[in-house]
């Protein structure tokens, strides 16, 4: 298994598990609210929303995981979304080891 379906098999346990949060809005307040350990951002997102989480992620110092495209995101969690967070400290430190 590499590291790509790892990263897509955790994001899932983190859905059941309430640890994620997907959307726009709700990932940007989870950033400001410093609740956000890692945001996953597809690959294939539009450059306004990547520069837009790019930004608010360096100014919040939250790292951020480029490598899913908006499909396996999607697929990953079940639902059509560009980007999301994680906000439980061990699955992003997880993540960020897949990195």
């Amino acid at each position: 298994m590499d590291n790509k379906q790892k990263c897509m098999n955790l994001l899932g346990l983190a859905q059941r598990s309430g640890n994620l949060i997907s959307g726009e809005a709700l990932v940007l307040n989870a950033i400001r609210s410093r609740e956000a350990k890692i945001v996953i951002l597809a690959s294939d997102a539009s450059d306004n929303t990547t520069k837009q989480f790019l930004n608010k992620s360096d100014h919040y110092r939250v790292p951020v995981l480029k490598e899913l495209t908006r499909g396996e995101l999607s697929a990953a969690i079940g639902r059509a979304r560009t980007v999301a967070a994680v906000t439980d400290g061990g699955f992003a430190q997880s993540l960020q080891k897949l990195q």
